[in-house]
């Protein structure tokens, strides 16, 4: 009889590690399995069982949570949604998180380290600490101008202050309401399948996920290589261009859509838009020197974030010189977001240093306490002041008396330039609408804003001057309401 107790005792014994082993693997081992397995409806009900972090602009919450009462408690809520959708993407329970509420999620929702000072106590009281605060840099002046003034036009702005990165402004439209995603029912299941569909494609980030050829606007990368690579000494004297131009090692001809830019001086071409003269300077100063400068403006660089990801902006790298003579006046397969095309802006405005852009100011507790704060830093100097003076010279001449005139500001120093991308099999869809800028007050001792405009299909000619027309009134507005919140 002991013998018998004895091996039910050790059989016991030995389920009874097994028990435990089988424990530890499963909490242990594959805690993590689990904890993503898509049938764990436990951490999504953490998730959601308290109110989300807010983000903020100019100190005033534009997200909110609504207690639903369901087991996924708490739904996510948008102050304007459309018009800051492009800031704070969406945070859906079914569809997942966008944008700010991505890229900040672990502020958000509480579950970045530095909102857990002791983790051991959280995991012994299974408390969750409450989501944080994501204060963004966005001017809600200039973001509701930009917004406005691009109204039903599918295009997009991005807005920079030069002096140090700060995103003022980042609309695209059409927008969408992030609000109609938050929740798990069918509502937002058809409201997902509607927005997605949409020809207008209201859920594209056109300012940061969208690259456009950026046609003319291009050409203040490419005199600024001319100067750097000292292909151009003096703005003022002839570029031996003829118009019209031929593409090297081509029949193809190259033209002009106003007059006087056979041998036109850099000063001319840039005020009057002259593709003769810039594809010839592109070509001069040489692929290497082309590549060097456009990669120092930010192009080619895929792993951009403000803290959102931005799309790569692309100057290609093997190209051969009737290629690299398109690429230098924004044509070929030179491609480029807002973002990237206000950063060629602000390095002008701001000297040649070109400051890394940023979206996120500071993060803090609920209670205000801070977690984290961004500082400016620069990103690269594509060129040295004396290039930066040059260019604001010609920047500002059209402006005043070229294809820009139509970002005037009384009272402000405007420096501008247009641009016309044509696309489409043989140039066939209307082209994309450029225009970039900085504005400075006129007696203010740097520039307030550094701006890029995009209107799609712009209802004007296939002419540079159509940057003018349809996106340089846009670019306005938004310089003028930058000016208006200065200090």
């Amino acid at each position: 009889m002991i013998r018998h107790i004895r091996l039910a005792a050790a059989f016991s014994l030995l389920l009874m590690l097994a028990l435990l082993v089988n424990a530890a693997r499963i909490q242990v081992f594959q805690s993590e399995e689990y904890d993503n397995n898509p049938a764990n409806r436990r951490v999504a009900i953490a998730r959601y069982a308290q109110p989300r972090g807010d983000i903020l602009v100019d100190g005033k919450p534009v997200t909110g949570s609504r207690d639903t009462g369901q087991q996924l408690r708490h739904e996510r809520t948008y102050e304007n949604g459309p018009l800051y959708a492009p800031v704070t993407g969406h945070a859906s329970q079914t569809y997942g998180t966008t944008f700010l509420e991505d890229a900040e999620d672990a502020a958000l929702s509480g579950t970045d380290p530095m909102f857990r000072p002791f983790p051991a106590w959280n995991a012994l009281t299974r408390s969750e600490p409450p989501g944080g605060q994501v204060h963004t840099t966005i001017e809600p002046s200039v973001q509701q101008a930009a917004y406005n003034a691009l109204r039903d036009k599918p295009g997009a702005v991005a807005a920079l202050d030069p002096a140090t990165g700060r995103v003022l402004a980042l609309v695209s439209t059409p927008s969408y309401d992030p609000e109609l995603l938050s929740g798990t029912g069918s509502t937002a299941t058809r409201n997902w399948k509607r927005l997605n569909t949409a020809a207008s494609k209201p859920m594209l980030n056109r300012a940061l996920r969208q690259t456009y050829p950026p046609g003319s606007a291009f050409k203040v990368v490419t005199a600024a290589a001319a100067l750097e690579s000292g292909v151009v000494k003096d703005i003022d004297a002839p570029t031996k261009s003829p118009d019209p131009y031929t593409l090297p090692g081509t029949s193809t001809k190259l033209t002009n859509a106003v007059a006087g830019c056979a041998d036109a001086s850099l000063r001319y071409a840039v005020v009057w838009s002259c593709n003769t003269a810039l594809a010839n300077l592109g070509d001069q100063v040489g692929l290497r020197g082309m590549v060097r400068v456009a990669e120092r403006f930010g192009f080619n660089d895929s792993g951009l974030t403000i803290p959102s990801p931005v799309s790569r902006s692309n100057f290609d790298t093997d190209m051969d010189r009737a290629q690299l003579a398109l690429s230098s006046i924004g044509q070929y397969d030179t491609t480029a977001t807002p973002l990237q095309m206000a950063m060629v802006s602000a390095a002008v405005a701001n000297g040649g240093d070109l400051k890394v852009p940023y979206l996120v100011d500071r993060v803090t507790t609920r209670h205000g306490a801070i977690v984290s704060t961004r500082h400016p830093r620069s990103l690269d100097r594509p060129f040295g002041q004396r290039t930066a003076q040059l260019l604001r010279e010609m920047m500002i001449g059209a402006v005043e008396e070229g294809t820009g005139e139509n970002a005037a500001i009384p009272g402000a120093i405007v420096g501008g330039k247009t641009g016309t991308a044509q696309h489409g099999i043989a140039n066939s869809g209307l082209p994309y609408a450029w225009f970039v800028s900085w504005a400075q007050p006129q007696h203010g001792a740097r520039p307030a804003v550094a701006v890029a405009v995009v209107v799609e299909d712009a209802a004007a000619d296939r002419e540079d001057i159509s940057g003018g027309g349809s996106a340089a009134p846009i670019a306005r507005a938004v310089m003028e309401a930058a000016l208006n919140a200065e200090p």
